[in-house]
């Protein structure tokens, strides 16, 4: 599927517009703040359902507007048919449609259109908490398996909920300790799922990142990904046991999958630390590409890539071997942001690739 049309409505600083795009390769040129990369998180929302740069929805919305409206058409590459998206969001309240049919729970839709998006943010997934590296997994996976997305929403759900009532018990508030038994009996076959597929997942990744981390740095450092989890130590049963009279101190659930991390190591030591600027992009761009090669294989459906604004933030080299892939036709459907219309084009020719180039003048 390749996105055919987009039309939006009072998204960020957009008033009314609409635009076509090529099946292939589509390049959005403008000055900084024009808007090309709120263009990119327009056809986010499509994906995911939401922006990839806020968590708050009413951040999208026009200024001194009441509401926000995003449609794609999207279109299959082997058939033809088309699938109408819509994202609304009105009132407080996020909307989204296919084919003018609503879906129930806004999750339904997460993985129908995999997307990867390569930002000047991605070192983010490096350098920031345990959180920024889990939501990036939990994407990943959630891409092409639902069950483990409504696993996860359910699991984080409870755990709001067993922490919530550990702050009632701390304020005095006459609760019923015995419900933490009902939760932790939800909590363990929810956690030791969620457990077994990041394990899963970090295994079969592994070697295709490794091997994109070697083409893009040209080095022979080794990387690796190491998952870390209580629960190759207890299982879940036993470590909310053992945990639950810290957790009534502190009010709040010390024992479980939200607690887990990713370590990142370059030749065995700490990246954040000990990496070079130049081997965390090369390592953060490594693994959105072997993301995008595990979501393609698994889902027989090649991912929207969108490129934001990488030719200001990688070298020659990286941007050579990325172009090279696009080149050869190794992704899909393409969108790449500059702010120079010249050098963009001077870049894509080089690799002989044809482009499609939406100029965006500041709104």
């Amino acid at each position: 599927m390749y996105l055919k049309h987009l039309h939006i409505s009072n998204f960020k600083n957009y008033e009314e517009n609409e635009f076509e795009f090529h099946e292939n390769v589509n390049c959005f040129v403008g000055k900084n703040g024009s808007g090309k990369t709120n263009l990119l998180d327009a056809i986010h929302y499509l994906s995911f359902c939401k922006s990839y740069f806020s968590s708050q929805d009413i951040h999208s919305i026009r200024f001194n507007c009441d509401f926000f409206a995003i449609h794609g058409l999207f279109e299959s590459f082997e058939n033809k048919t088309t699938t109408k998206i819509g994202c609304v969001l009105k009132n407080g309240r996020k909307t989204m449609k296919a084919n003018q049919k609503e879906y129930q729970k806004l999750s339904d839709h997460i993985g129908l259109f995999p997307l990867i998006m390569v930002s000047p943010y991605d070192n983010d997934i490096i350098n920031e908490g345990s959180d920024t590296r889990r939501k990036f997994f939990d994407i990943t996976i959630s891409q092409f398996d639902k069950e483990y997305l409504q696993q996860l929403i359910v699991y984080q759900k409870v755990i709001q909920q067993r922490n919530q009532l550990l702050k009632q018990y701390q304020l005095g508030e006459k609760v019923d300790l015995s419900l933490l038994q009902i939760y932790n009996n939800q909590l363990i076959p929810l956690g030791s799922y969620i457990f077994e597929k990041r394990k899963q997942f970090v295994a079969a990744i592994l070697p295709d990142f490794q091997r994109y981390y070697q083409t893009l740095s040209g080095d022979n450092e080794t990387v690796l990904i190491l998952y870390q989890s209580q629960l190759f130590d207890f299982e879940i049963e036993k470590g909310l046991q053992m945990y639950e009279p810290q957790d009534i101190r502190s009010t709040y659930t010390n024992f479980g999958v939200h607690k887990d991390d990713f370590t990142f190591l370059i030749n065995e030591r700490l990246l954040k630390q000990f990496g070079s600027q130049g081997q965390q992009k090369s390592f953060s761009l490594a693994l959105k590409l072997a993301q995008y090669d595990y979501i393609a294989t698994r889902k027989k459906l090649k991912p929207i890539l969108l490129l934001d604004d990488i030719f200001d933030k990688l070298d020659n080299f990286r941007i050579t071997h990325l172009l090279n892939m696009v080149g050869q036709h190794h992704f899909g459907q393409v969108f790449i942001t500059d702010t120079d219309e010249a050098r963009l084009r001077e870049i894509l020719d080089k690799h002989k690739i044809l482009c499609k180039v939406v100029r965006i003048v500041g709104l």
